[in-house]
């Protein structure tokens, strides 16, 4: 039998609606790291006035607003859950705090959620508009400025590798719990060290097919 209560129901489309949103913003973000830039650097200019306006301007439509989303209902599922006790009102919840302090759960959360926070951060004020001022020089037919896709790809290159240390962050919560600080530098080097193997590897996928 379902549940009845409006709070289980909120939270369930809450997490629903973050995972969606999620997966579209960090799978454009892979996307532009993995496979875009790699391309990007096997394409002559003049595939690229073809190509890029229409490409790029559709995938960060999805890649912005995919993180504006997930930024959102994450903030909401926080207050949800750690910021607000059932028939008592708003307050740190027995999920944030116990009786010797903050807990795991919470520790791990706001690890997931400083990441995500810069990463959202990057996303709407340094990617974004640099891409807004690249894409617009280009159907301009005007020269883009050098520092732009500099920064671009920088800032984008940062959020990666913020992207693995934050998932574990996200999932540590739910599935782990416990946290130390040998923990969390150990999950920390493992996101790092994957984001760093799939970069690495990005550019070798095409010849080894």
């Amino acid at each position: 039998m379902a549940l009845s209560d409006l709070y289980s129901n909120v939270h369930l489309l809450l997490r629903w609606i973050h995972v969606i949103a999620g997966i579209v913003w960090i799978g454009h973000l892979y996307f532009f790291n993995f496979v875009n830039v790699p391309f990007q650097g096997t394409i002559g200019a003049d595939v690229k006035k073809v190509v890029n306006p229409q490409l790029i301007t559709r995938a960060l439509w999805w890649f912005r607003w995919g993180a504006m989303t997930t930024f959102v209902v994450g903030l909401l599922l926080f207050t949800q859950l750690y910021m607000y006790v059932p028939g008592v009102g708003f307050g740190a919840s027995e999920l944030f705090s116990a009786a010797d302090g903050m807990t795991g759960r919470a520790i791990w959360i706001l690890i997931g959620m400083l990441f995500g926070s810069i990463m959202w951060f990057n996303v709407w004020f340094i990617i974004w508009p640099a891409q807004k001022k690249i894409l617009t020089a280009v159907r301009d037919g005007v020269a883009v400025d050098p520092k732009l896709p500099k920064r671009a790809l920088m800032t984008s290159r940062i959020n990666t590798y913020l992207s693995g240390p934050m998932l574990f962050g996200m999932l540590a919560p739910s599935h782990y719990g416990a946290i130390n600080l040998f923990t969390a530098l150990v999950a920390i080097a493992l996101g790092l060290a994957a984001i760093w193997w799939a970069i690495d590897s990005s550019s070798k996928v095409a010849k080894s097919i």
